[in-house]
């Protein structure tokens, strides 16, 4: 597919819990090779919206395509692969704590490929030099690294397989302002030198506004803008002015 042609697309998507509707009938596109921000409110759907690009939860209706494919009934053994095309830094980092920064990485390589160690190993220092880690870390458990370090080996970790999408939810929460724009600049990094696309869900506008090809804005269970950060600043959604403003005002 061409570079800016769409490898995600939300097509009708409702989804609710119990009574409150996160998601309702909503057409979304993600274009190929773009830096994606979603923006919203607490609570408004912006992680619930990432999971359904992976078939980590389904629509209750309507489809959501990954490359061409509709993915939103498949069972379980067949998202496999599309999980290994879309990969996914959760907010908590998700390392396993009782095993090394190297068995971490490898997880992956060690469960869908028929690589041997030599090949592994190769791997795992790539994609850490990928993230600015040298190969001291690999024998290091994750309870003896930072908060940003644990990140930048979760982002490590991620890429490995050599996914199409990088999913982002909320990447630099909890990180000094510091750290923050060091994954801030991996983000945009990664996505030019490893030609993936990514969709980024953050409340921290500062790193919205960096790292964003177009950003799009949920209210009330509907996008309610989609475009780039120009278009965004001149929209005439106020809760997206106000959003952007606020960013502003801490840059």
């Amino acid at each position: 597919m061409p570079a800016g042609a769409p490898i995600i697309e939300f097509k009708g998507v409702s989804k609710a819990y119990g009574q409150r509707h996160v998601l309702d009938e909503v057409d979304l596109e993600v274009r190929r090779g773009e830096v994606l921000v979603i923006l919203g409110g607490s609570g408004t759907g912006k992680s619930v919206s990432l999971r359904h690009m992976n078939g980590l939860e389904q629509p209750d209706a309507g489809e959501v395509w990954v490359d061409g494919e509709e993915i939103s009934r498949l069972p379980e053994e067949a998202l496999v692969p599309v999980r290994k095309k879309v990969g996914m830094l959760f907010q908590s980092g998700a390392l396993f704590d009782s095993m090394t920064v190297f068995e971490n990485v490898a997880f992956a390589l060690r469960e869908h490929t028929n690589w041997p160690e030599d090949r592994i190993s190769e791997r795992v220092a790539e994609v850490l030099g990928f993230v600015n880690l040298g190969r001291d870390v690999e024998r290091q458990l994750p309870s003896s690294l930072s908060g940003g370090m644990k990140k930048r080996v979760s982002l490590a970790r991620t890429v490995a397989l050599k996914p199409d999408v990088l999913l982002y939810d909320e990447p630099t929460t909890g990180l000094d302002p510091v750290t923050a724009m060091t994954i801030n600049r991996l983000i945009k990094d990664l996505n030019g030198r490893l030609g993936t696309t990514s969709v980024v869900v953050t409340h921290d506008i500062v790193s919205a506004l960096f790292v964003a090809d177009r950003i799009t804005f949920l209210k009330n269970a509907r996008f309610a803008f989609t475009g780039t950060p120009e278009e965004a600043k001149a929209s005439d959604v106020a809760e997206l002015r106000e959003f952007l403003s606020a960013g502003d005002s801490l840059a």
